[in-house]
């Protein structure tokens, strides 16, 4: 998997889990702390992420960073 698939993957397992919750672009942005852009840009596969990042939506999203990343399990 090349970079931009790996990116692509991962923003859309975001989606996916933001909405199981229901919540917005906007909501999930506020309680990360990040623009409601940025986070379309995530989940669409445009920015590379900080684990701080990445650790800071998986406590939003009630999910263990862990589970963002199972779809690249060998």
């Amino acid at each position: 998997m090349n970079d931009e698939d790996f990116l692509k993957e991962f923003g859309f397992r975001i989606k996916l889990f933001r909405m199981k919750l229901n919540y917005t672009q906007a909501q999930l942005g506020e309680m990360v702390e990040i623009s409601e852009h940025r986070i379309s840009q995530i989940e669409n596969g445009k920015c590379n992420l900080t684990l701080k990042t990445v650790n800071r939506i998986s406590k939003a999203l009630k999910i263990s960073a862990v589970k963002l990343f199972n779809f690249y399990i060998e």
